[in-house]
């Protein structure tokens, strides 16, 4: 890029920054679709009304969507996936809780807890344009940048918690995690849970079952152990007072095995809400049974935030909070840099000078870099100033609410359940026998897209919906979502409409 065209950037984005606040902005852009008639499932695909696109990024010759599909197929692995193959969804750019295809049609983005303060929020491009045009560089040099990012964050946990290591991705930070456990235990067995999902590195998929368990997988290691997963929908434990601690003993015959096959235990991980798992909330208890035996094993304990922290719970900052525990160690990303690649592990000082006196400097060339810590200080700066975690709070009930509400009415909805943005609907064959239905499942998801609404599947039977939105998802959001989900229930299952 030259820099005649860098400066032409920056003065659109700093014209974009003057016309009002970044709620306005955002405002901006959330016309939502024009509804369509009452008596069709599909609405009408318009051109969006919003006009700050900008082509200064765009070829000077665009390739059509088949070729760009046919250059992909060639060149890129299989084993990436795309959404909505071999029909693909072309996205070529996105603002708030909007994204947008090549014919400029919008949809209402469901899924997306990587933008988590909405796509493109003017703030934190901004401030990730600005310190690229000054400096980035690796974190051993001095920055005011990376330690005053570090003050921050720590500042949003308990105090125990108060070392950071910057990382790249929440596999990375999955890996330091376990590496630290194994350090300052001299151990090497760990205890996951069923259906977690913690990263994509060799490590990291070795405490993830969604990973290992998978049919070409690499099977549970001998090193690990695993809980059954805390689902008092479709669980072995079904009494919301009871069941977190009932699921949480199962640690204490886990440690009993590893301590069976001569290992100590090096630590527990799990995520403060399951999401591969489909959208599970953690029951009361669950968490403080488990901490209380590994720690009494000499373990530590893994908090797993990648997903959900910062503040979606709608509660806190983290999820884990909930649970009335304090973790050993923490691992976060994703929503860190609302889709600028930067992560962390946050722990104690103890710990953190263990692995000093016992392995090598920690070097990460890019975790910790300036540009990454602009992007997360704005990002901060965001979810603080348009008080984003109680907007979350407000915005799930409300929807948890609505979707309570379409459960009374459709036979096929098994479970509802959520906190704060972070919610999951549960498809089933018949509510007695709950089995699961995953062709219901899919066949929704795929009538949401054809009215541009984009949600995903997920679960170990791909059967519930999975809604986990940019944080800027609103109520007029709410509203458009539940009135076109009970047109699309209808429309695969033939229940009677009910019109909002």
């Amino acid at each position: 890029m030259t820099f005649r065209v860098f400066r032409k950037i920056q003065r659109q984005v700093s014209r974009s920054s003057q016309r009002g606040s970044s709620k306005q902005n955002i405002a901006q852009c959330s016309t939502l679709p024009p509804d369509s008639e009452e008596n069709s499932d599909i609405i009408e695909s318009k051109p969006s009304s919003d006009k700050t696109r900008t082509n200064l990024n765009k070829p000077e010759k665009s390739l059509s969507k088949n070729e760009i599909y046919r250059l992909r197929k060639k060149h890129v692995a299989e084993s990436c996936i795309l959404f909505y193959d071999p029909s693909p969804l072309q996205i070529v750019r996105a603002k708030g809780q909007y994204m947008y295809d090549e014919n400029d049609v919008q949809y209402l983005d469901c899924i997306n807890n990587v933008s988590h303060v909405g796509h493109c929020h003017p703030e934190v491009v901004l401030a990730g344009q600005r310190q690229m045009a000054i400096l980035n560089t690796n974190n051993r040099y001095l920055s005011e940048l990376n330690a005053t990012y570090a003050q921050r964050l720590t500042a949003t946990f308990p105090a125990s918690l108060d070392t950071v290591f910057f990382t790249n991705s929440g596999s990375e930070a999955t890996e330091l995690a376990l590496e630290l456990c194994r350090v300052y235990n001299s151990a090497t067995d760990f205890i996951c849970v069923d259906s977690g999902y913690h990263g994509h590195t060799r490590s990291a998929i070795t405490v993830s079952n969604y990973k290992y368990s998978h049919a070409k997988g690499i099977g549970q290691q001998d090193h690990i152990q695993q809980m059954d997963l805390p689902d008092i929908y479709r669980g072995e434990y079904r009494d919301p007072d009871t069941a977190g601690v009932k699921f949480g003993s199962q640690s204490r015959v886990l440690i009993d095995n590893i301590h069976k096959r001569g290992a100590k235990v090096a630590g527990f991980i799990g995520e403060s809400m399951l999401s591969c798992g489909g959208q599970v909330i953690l029951p009361a208890g669950y968490l403080a049974t488990i901490y209380d035996a590994v720690h009494e094993a000499g373990g530590l304990c893994i908090a797993d935030e990648v997903q959900v922290g910062f503040g979606r719970c709608g509660t806190g900052m983290w999820v884990f909070e909930t649970q009335g525990v304090v973790p050993d160690i923490v691992t976060i990303g994703k929503p860190m840099g609302n889709g600028h690649p930067v992560s962390a592990v946050v722990t104690t000082r103890a710990i953190a000078d263990m692995y000093y006196n016992n392995r090598p400097a920690y070097f990460n060339t890019y975790g910790g870099n300036p540009v990454s810590m602009a992007v997360g200080l704005a990002v901060l700066d965001v979810i603080k100033k348009e008080n984003l975690v109680e907007h979350a709070r407000v915005t799930g009930a409300l929807m948890l609410e609505e979707l309570l509400l379409l459960k009374e009415k459709h036979q096929c909805i098994g479970d509802v359940r959520g906190m704060g943005l972070f919610l999951g609907i549960e498809f089933v064959k018949d509510r007695l026998t709950r089995d699961p239905d995953e062709n219901t499942a899919v066949a929704i998801k795929k009538q949401m897209y054809k009215n541009q609404i984009i949600v995903s599947t997920e679960g170990r039977y791909n059967n519930i919906i999975k809604i986990k939105p940019p944080m800027t998802f609103d109520r007029q959001n709410v509203e458009h979502f539940i009135k076109y989900f009970d047109r699309c229930i209808a429309k695969v299952v033939g229940s009677p409409l009910t019109f909002y």
